[in-house]
């Protein structure tokens, strides 16, 4: 689900194919969560590794014969022969040396080091250890650990529904009562909402707690988040909830 509030119309479509892929998966979350390969690196024993190895792969791929001569990296700023405004190399230069220039030089003998290197099989996916994370055992081990903490508690429609209902202070008596009240009414739409956008919880699950077809809740989410698109207190209500519900 974007995080924009009204930047974004998700049809309830995409919710129900994220819950397929999901489940055909064994996996939660978002429908493209972590593609774009995100890795937690232990700063302290890596960082320097991996800015040489990033900067020597198009030597591997055999695209140039000298690391300054590929466009499309860092490594020219690095030597101070570009300037790419939004990148921050002040703090990985000066973990050679304080002053900049001697920094420029070192950095550059570092990279020249490893110039032949081959595969570096630390930096890609296979490797012994998660290949999400990069650090010694004793750093794995700690970040795993709190991972696994946060991934088990997977929320459950109790959950949500205990949480839209202290929201809008009313009772789950009330939240499935057969009346049209508009709160209550706002309160079913956005338990659906939450559903699809978590992908944890089936609508089919919220149907049967409260006596309503799947298309209607389906038809509510749809209508809190064109609400939310149109109105921006709404949307940052929904966010609050939100944040409500991941942190239990």
């Amino acid at each position: 689900m974007c995080r924009c509030p009204g930047s974004c119309r998700i049809l309830p479509s995409a919710f129900r194919y994220t819950q397929w892929i999901n489940q055909r998966q064994k996996r939660s979350g978002h429908l493209f969560q972590g593609r774009f390969k995100a890795v937690l690196v232990d700063a302290d024993t890596y960082i320097l590794e991996l800015i040489r190895y990033i900067h020597l792969n198009p030597i591997r791929a055999h695209l140039v014969r000298a690391a300054e001569e590929y466009p499309w990296s860092s490594h020219r700023t690095y030597l101070g022969w570009e300037n790419i405004p939004w990148l921050t190399i002040d703090w990985a230069l000066s973990l050679f040396a304080a002053d900049r220039k001697e920094a420029r030089v070192a950095y550059m003998d570092f990279i020249s080091q490893e110039r032949e290197e081959g595969h570096g099989q630390a930096f890609h996916c296979g490797s012994v250890n998660d290949s999400r994370v990069l650090g010694d055992d004793k750093f794995i081990d700690s970040v795993l650990a709190h991972d696994e903490t946060r991934t088990t508690s997977r929320i459950s429609l109790e959950t949500i529904l205990l949480t839209v209902c202290h929201c809008y202070g009313i009772s789950e008596s009330e939240l499935v009562s057969p009346g049209k009240y508009r709160k209550f009414s706002e309160a079913r739409g956005v338990a659906a909402w939450l559903i699809l956008d978590a992908g944890e919880v089936t609508l089919t699950a919220l149907s049967h707690f409260l006596g309503r077809d799947v298309s209607t809740l389906s038809s509510a989410a749809k209508a809190i988040n064109l609400r939310a698109t149109n109105d921006h207190e709404f949307a940052k209500r929904l966010e609050k909830l939100k944040e409500t519900l991941y942190s239990l």
